[in-house]
């Protein structure tokens, strides 16, 4: 879809939107409206990542006028929230399995400083009795 902006970056964001479905880059954000300022396609809309002026834009690019048809579209939406949810779900396993593997190295760091400590006082209580 890159080769579709051909040309440079110039855009202007838009304020008033007549397609009110929710379209989302890819970080999960609402795609913001534009409207196209290059030579090739002066005035024509596309969907754009929210973050693109900021520089930290997923690349998400899509014009208005090749969106898929209603039915089609509340397809993809659901699919990919489902795909999202799953992927969340795992997330949060994954965090929880972390967290428990943290608390165990806690312990075991624990016991080995009480133990490096022991050592020591050992050693330094042998040093004393010898002199």
């Amino acid at each position: 879809m890159e080769s579709q902006r051909s040309g440079g970056s110039r855009s202007s964001r838009s304020t008033t939107s007549t397609n009110r479905r929710l379209v989302f880059c890819h970080h999960g954000e609402r795609a913001a409206l534009r409207v196209s300022g290059t030579k090739e396609n002066p005035g024509r809309r596309f969907w754009g990542c929210s973050y693109y002026e900021m520089r930290r834009h997923c690349g998400f690019f899509r014009w208005v006028d090749q969106e898929l048809p209603e039915d089609e579209a509340e397809e993809v939406r659901v699919r990919q929230l489902v795909e999202e949810d799953a992927e969340k779900v795992k997330l949060r396993k994954k965090v929880l399995s972390l967290k428990s593997k943290l608390r165990t190295c806690e312990r075991k760091l624990k016991i080995v400083s009480f133990i490096g400590m022991i050592g020591w006082l050992w050693l330094i209580s042998i040093w004393l009795q010898q002199k």
